[in-house]
């Protein structure tokens, strides 16, 4: 039966949150742009007239969509060459979804969104649920097949996975700024030591080219490691090249403070920084042009970036 124009619309409104969905399961915006588009499909392909309530029918058919998937996509990063990362998401866009409590900003943190890698699917898949959209545990069930019983164990294993006594700390743009322009000017200082007493202990770098773009192959991890890595990096003759024609901009990526290169009209690169009451615990480094293409028509999209960092070079 061909989609009215009424239900094509009905699709679209839930777009966005269909995309916020499968965006914190698989944590690749590229693979829930996929898994909505898959969803989609069925939509298309369903006898729509005995679908009583759209937004639950849809639901269940993306999340268990993302659910299969997210087995054949860790098989994949098995394979993938160097470090792996979600895919970093600018402030404003509709795939962040939700963010009127402190747990669902949370929940879309790099740290969080890594975190969550290591849960098994279903337990993820409630926790995000539950978390950051608010479905009650006998919908849950209902999306998932399982009993409520197992809906509220699932999301207790969960809680207790990811939990972490780090205290975290939120920001605004104007943090943001701050926090990165403190970071450079310290990375570029020539110094070591002002680059350290910004990290938290235990800190860590770690760079995602997906083997498209050389990166750091290892993760650094301690204070002095992180800031030699840091003030190298950023004081390379390859940097200095950047510096002669591309710009550097302090922004919000997954409700984190980022630095954002850009070059012509392309973004290149993404550092995003997790901020905590004791520090910068770590910093990704996100250089993979696949992982960089929705990032760049968001940043294309947004009017206003403020100025420009300066280096001090």
């Amino acid at each position: 039966m061909p989609v009215s124009q009424r239900e094509v619309t009905l699709f679209e409104a839930a777009r966005p949150r269909l995309e916020a969905i499968a965006y914190r399961l698989l944590g690749s915006a590229s693979d829930a742009e996929d898994a909505v588009q898959d969803t989609f499909l069925r939509w298309q392909s369903a006898d729509r007239e005995h679908v009583l309530v759209p937004e639950a029918w849809l639901t269940k058919v993306l999340t268990n969509l993302c659910l299969n998937q997210l087995t054949s996509a860790r098989a994949r990063r098995e394979t993938y060459v160097g470090q792996w990362f979600p895919e970093p998401v600018l402030a404003g866009d509709t795939m962040l979804g939700p963010a009127d409590t402190a747990e669902q900003r949370e929940s879309v943190s790099m740290a969080m969104l890594d975190l969550m890698e290591l849960l098994p699917p279903k337990e993820r898949a409630v926790y995000v649920l539950r978390v950051a959209f608010g479905y009650r545990h006998d919908e849950i069930a209902a999306i998932l097949d399982i009993s409520e019983a197992n809906s509220q164990q699932l999301h207790r294993r969960a809680k207790q996975h990811l939990a972490d006594d780090r205290p975290r700390v939120e920001v605004t743009a104007a943090d943001a700024r701050r926090i990165v322009e403190e970071f450079l000017a310290a990375a570029v200082s020539g110094r070591t030591e002002p680059l350290v007493e910004l990290l938290a202990d235990g800190a860590i770098g770690a760079g995602d080219g997906g083997g498209i773009v050389p990166s750091l192959g290892t993760p650094v991890a301690g204070r002095l490691q992180v800031a030699r890595f840091m003030r190298g990096l950023l004081r390379s003759s390859r940097s200095r090249e950047f510096a002669a024609g591309g710009l550097v901009f302090a922004a919000v990526v997954n409700n984190e403070p980022a630095l954002v290169m850009v070059e012509g009209e392309r973004v290149i690169g993404v550092f995003s920084l997790e901020p905590t009451a004791d520090g910068i615990a770590a910093i990704r480094m996100h250089a993979n042009p696949e992982k960089l293409v929705r990032f760049t028509r968001a940043w294309a999209a947004t009017e206003d970036h403020g100025s420009p960092l300066d280096l001090g070079w």
